[in-house]
């Protein structure tokens, strides 16, 4: 599904439907800066932050702040009730093994990265609209193979609707 796919979808669910989330994983992480833009995200937001303890990686933070400073500006004012998660060398070092291992494709080593970052800090779950390459079921595959073998325990990566049908 394309960003215009899901942002066309966005009317389906409404800002009721996300009390219903239930608290299955205390921790929860926001990635990718097209997470910002569906209006179903948005009203998902206030519901995970009360259901969840919710992060984002200072990879995030980078990825917001680039394009037209008045729409940054936007994004970094969404993200602020959001706890950050550092980058270090572990985290690097995974991302590589991600990507050598063919779970992300090496064009993409941020989206190995915010795996990583979550792996090593205990994140359950990555919430993410890129379907090209973390929410799917083939990259899902092959990227917990490759964190499990490295010793961690592979967070779960889905969609906001995913987690949201998970939960009703």
């Amino acid at each position: 599904m394309t960003i215009e796919q899901a942002n066309a979808r966005d009317g389906e669910y409404a800002a009721q439907d996300w009390p219903r989330l239930r608290k299955t994983a205390s921790k929860l992480i926001l990635i990718n800066r097209q997470l910002l833009r569906p209006r179903i995200t948005r009203e998902l937001w206030p519901s995970l932050t009360a259901a969840y303890d919710t992060y984002v990686s200072a990879l995030v933070y980078e990825e917001v702040a680039r394009g037209d400073l008045d729409q940054a500006s936007k994004r970094l004012e969404a993200i602020k009730p959001f706890l950050m998660l550092d980058i270090d060398d572990e985290a690097r070092e995974l991302a590589e093994k991600i990507v050598s291992g063919n779970g992300i494709p090496k064009e993409y080593p941020e989206d190995a990265l915010h795996i990583a970052v979550a792996a090593l800090n205990g994140i359950a779950v990555i919430v993410t609209w890129n379907f090209a390459h973390l929410s799917n079921p083939f990259t899902r595959m092959m990227v917990r193979q490759i964190v499990e073998n490295e010793g961690y325990v592979c967070p779960e990566i889905c969609s906001p609707e995913e987690l949201l049908e998970s939960e009703l």
